[in-house]
């Protein structure tokens, strides 16, 4: 054998980046791409990383060169072994780093200077360690990449899969089909990347990419997506994330797979503890990672999966069907039993089976015969044993209703040969492929696939096979609620007015601790459009009357004081002042309350505010989410928060479209439009205060970590915020631990 020499003529796949296209495109194009890959580190001990990557590069034949290299070695794997990169019989594309990791970085860089475009870093030992020697190693290693340039992924990873290039530099030695499929997966753990392109390929579902991205000292998973977006061979981006980096690169990312219309599956790690660290207020504690990433990505067309299983069977719904025009479901069955089971599962996930059309009703019972019952689903069972073409036409007839957008199948594909089954299929296959709307084969259970099935199933492309019915219900929702989503989203831009944004920078310069009392937050909540109670700050119990005869009875009373973030825990707040008597009382109980306090907060003061009548109670707040950046809640307030945890997040900042959308999502938002006969509610005053709340977060950028309107009165008239805490950044942490 002899090493493969690189040719002009080597097959690679004619798409390729357009001169406009990003430099990360261009970048990821060339590891994927590649004219020849060098191996760095080579060694023929036997079930090294090394020989296994050889052995498949050899086996699938990819056609560009390939070239050991080991400076100890003149041949290996009976092929000429090359001393170092200026012995190359030509100038090296692709690299693959197999040496340790104290050599890894010298390597990188020896590469670039020899003309390489790209690497792929097998090799771990770097930031995944945790001693001082691989910390100082990564942050090397990261250095090289920002000085050569080079596009890397890496390092501890296992390799890639480029199947149009028939190029596979992963360690995985099970049967791959080398064929270009519509799926491209991403992600840092190399385990679990090979394991859902593996359950692809038994389902018959073709992967074009797999990159593992391990480390992700260079290229991160984000800029695969964004590579993936690019390509036109490419329907369907599978990730596993286990963090997200950069908020802003991830975004772009989603908004260019969304504008190209290729969904994002992701499987993502579970919530961080860095999202929590503003919990001194509810917000914090009520927002953390997992809900912020939902609240930010399912806007810009990310489908997050619970499991391995959910996102196999979401990927072979997307890949075979497209987003359906609306919602309208039809079924068919041949079992009373099963049709009860999807009615039950597709009720219980919001989603329902619509009244078929005049023409197709008369068109089934007609077929179906005197005395039977045509529903949605439809039990053909009966039918089909006195007439076995009553399945096929049943079928046939709910593709063609103009009132179905989906068209589900209760049966799985055979294990053996079956002719009529086999024939079947086949008629449905066809009709699916003109019938512009999905047509879905759902087992209720899932079931192995053997080599035949495999087989028949990839002479299906027109047809939606799915396993598991709570599974397959889930991807059918998503398949729906990406259809409903505007294709493009445009960035989001604060509209702040210029005052507000100057009262912002005012208020944080002149900050002194972890948070702002409750008498500056509320004038920074003012000044973004956020309307507030009437009140005034006292500092004796004969001004407190003063101020309560001006604002008018009834009034509140509430300590003021940055040290204390609850105030109705300490017995900080008293309602219901009805004279100048009870104003006094209160102001005398609250300040001997805090005196008595272990922490001597610091007590700045009484409030004296209006009491506001309230017909609903809610809350509004934001935080700042350590991997999604500034999100906005909504949902029921008051001292049951934590109880009811009826609340929604989403990106901040958003529009008057998007905080309705946002309160349209709780059962607040219900009770505002008018529940059981009562009137409906100022719902405006909460989109108003939504949208200031948004752009205020959107302003400050990382220097304010939650805010805490709780609870933000609203009544048929107006909308008040009658408490508001605002939490810095600087010193959330220390707060908190300290609350």
């Amino acid at each position: 054998m002899e090493a493969r020499l690189s040719t002009a003529s080597h097959s690679a796949r004619q798409w390729s980046p357009s001169s406009d296209a990003s430099d990360i495109v261009k970048s990821i194009h060339a590891i994927l791409h590649p004219r020849n890959i060098v191996l760095v580190g080579a060694t023929d001990k036997p079930g090294n990383y090394a020989e296994r990557i050889w052995n498949n590069l050899i086996k699938y034949k990819f056609e560009g060169g390939l070239y050991p290299v080991n400076s100890k070695r003149e041949t290996i794997w009976g092929v000429p072994c090359y001393k170092d990169f200026a012995s190359l019989p030509d100038k090296p594309d692709h690299v693959l780093v197999l040496v340790p990791a104290r050599f890894a970085v010298q390597v990188l860089r020896d590469a670039a200077a020899a003309g390489a475009r790209s690497a792929t870093i097998v090799t771990s030992g770097f930031s995944e360690l945790q001693d001082a020697e691989s910390q100082r190693l990564a942050v090397e290693l990261q250095q090289a990449i920002k000085e050569t340039g080079l596009a890397v992924t890496g390092p501890n990873c296992l390799g890639n899969l480029s199947a149009g290039e028939k190029m596979f530099t992963n360690i995985d030695d099970r049967i791959v089909t080398m064929e270009q499929g519509p799926v491209a997966i991403a992600g840092q753990s190399g385990a679990i990347v090979m394991a859902i392109r593996q359950a692809l390929e038994d389902r018959g579902v073709g992967v074009g990419y797999m990159v593992t991205t391990g480390n992700e000292a260079g290229l991160e998973t984000p800029d695969l997506m964004a590579y993936f977006a690019a390509d036109p061979s490419i329907r369907v981006i599978v990730v596993y994330l286990e963090g997200v980096r950069n908020t802003k690169v991830f975004r772009q990312a989603c908004k260019a797979a969304r504008a190209a219309g290729k969904p994002v599956i992701a499987l993502k790690l579970g919530a961080s503890e860095g999202g929590r660290a503003a919990a001194m207020a509810h917000t914090g504690a009520l927002a953390g990672s997992i809900e912020t990433f939902d609240a930010i990505s399912t806007r810009e067309g990310v489908i997050r999966v619970r499991g391995l299983d959910e996102l196999i069977e979401t990927t072979e719904c997307f890949v075979h069907a497209d987003p359906p025009k609306n919602n309208r479901l039809a079924a068919v069955s041949l079992s009373g039993g099963k049709r009860g089971l999807l009615i039950d599962a597709f009720y219980s996930a919001g989603l329902n089976f619509a009244p078929l059309s005049p023409s197709a009703t008369d068109k089934l019972a007609k077929m179906l015969g005197p005395g039977s019952i045509v529903g949605n689903p439809l039990d053909a069972g009966f039918a089909a044993v006195v007439d076995p073409s009553v399945y096929m036409q049943s079928i046939q007839i709910m593709i063609d209703d103009p009132d179905t957008d989906i068209v589900i199948i209760d049966a799985e594909l055979p294990k053996a040969p079956h002719e009529l089954r086999e024939r079947n299929l086949r008629i449905v296959n066809e009709k699916a492929a003109k019938a512009n709307k999905p047509v879905i084969y759902i087992s209720t259970m899932s079931i192995g696939f053997t080599e035949f099935t495999k087989e028949l199933r990839k002479s299906l492309p027109h047809i939606a096979v799915m396993q598991g019915l709570d599974r397959a219900v889930g991807a059918i929702k998503s398949l729906i609620d990406y259809a409903s989503l505007r294709k493009e989203v445009p960035d989001a831009v604060s509209s702040s007015s210029a005052s507000a944004r100057a009262t912002l920078e005012r208020t944080l310069k002149d900050a002194n601790g972890a948070a702002l009392d409750e008498v500056a937050s509320k004038k920074l909540l003012k000044a973004y459009g956020i309307p507030v109670s009437k009140e005034e700050i006292a500092q004796t119990s004969a001004e407190a009357v003063k101020i309560a005869k001006k604002i008018g009875f009834p009034v509140v009373a509430k300590v003021v004081s940055a040290d204390i973030l609850h105030k109705s825990d300490i017995g900080g707040v008293v309602l219901n002042i009805n004279s100048a008597a009870e104003v006094k009382k209160a102001f005398n109980d609250i300040t001997a309350r805090v005196k008595k306090l272990k922490n001597k907060p610091k007590l700045e003061g009484i409030l004296i505010a209006q009491q506001v009548k309230a017909d609903l109670e809610l809350v509004v707040g934001a935080s700042l989410d350590a991997e999604m950046g500034p999100v906005v809640l909504f949902g029921t307030g008051g001292v049951d928060i934590e109880l009811m945890k009826d609340v929604a997040l989403a990106g901040a900042p958003l529009d008057a479209a998007e905080a309705k959308q946002l309160i349209s999502r709780t059962k607040a938002g219900v009770k505002l439009k008018g529940y059981r006969g009562k009137p409906a509610l100022h719902e405006a005053s909460a989109v108003k205060a939504l949208v200031g709340l948004s752009n205020l977060m959107a302003d400050a950028g990382n220097r304010i970590a939650s805010i805490d309107v709780n609870p933000f009165l609203i009544n048929t008239r107006t909308g008040v915020a009658v408490d508001g805490l605002i939490v810095l950044n600087n010193a959330a942490a220390k707060t908190a631990a300290g609350h």
